[in-house]
């Protein structure tokens, strides 16, 4: 059975990582709304609920990474590698917290939103310093909470959303049933 649930999850991550790969090009296809609706988070953080956290995290990884080098979205230094440690967080904690620790749905997606975030304004502030670009703390604000506000009321509304009708149909356990 434990060889059946990796396969399945695996390939649940294989099509959760090619999910990451496409919405972004449909939101970039209408004029860059990629880093005001965050496409590419979605599926990380469905991944990291449904599949657990060592998937959630090679999700996270290879994702922005793997766009970075297919589709050039996002650049993969220094905007890419601050991403593959912000979404491979996200994907650690929404299933560190909602498979294993058994959290609800809005602690284990907020909890996971916020520690992407901190992940990733450290990872900038390294980054960004590399490639001698500026990043302070009002550009971290700005960028993490304010002008991703209309993807962070998505990710709210529909994770949870999409986590309970998946267990309403039986495609996935409810945490009395684990």
């Amino acid at each position: 059975m434990q060889n059946k649930n990796s396969l399945k999850d695996l390939i649940l991550t294989g099509l959760f990582i090619a999910i990451g790969l496409t919405l972004p090009i449909v939101f970039h296809y209408f004029g860059g709304l990629g880093a005001i609706f965050l496409p590419m988070h979605i599926p990380v953080l469905l991944c990291g609920f449904i599949c657990g956290w060592k998937y959630g995290l090679i999700c996270g990884i290879i994702t922005p990474l793997l766009s970075s080098v297919l589709t050039g979205m996002p650049p993969i230094f220094p905007i890419g590698a601050s991403m593959s440690f912000e979404l491979l967080t996200y994907g650690l904690l929404c299933g560190l917290l909602y498979k294993t620790l058994h959290k609800n749905i809005y602690v284990s997606l907020i909890s996971a939103m916020l520690g992407g975030r901190i992940v990733s304004g450290i990872a900038n502030t390294i980054f960004m310093g590399v490639a001698g670009k500026p990043y302070g703390f009002s550009i971290f604000i700005t960028s993490a909470f304010i002008k991703s506000l209309p993807g962070i009321i998505i990710q709210i509304i529909l994770i949870p959303l999409l986590i309970i009708a998946l267990q309403k149909t039986g495609q996935l356990k409810t945490q009395t049933q684990r």
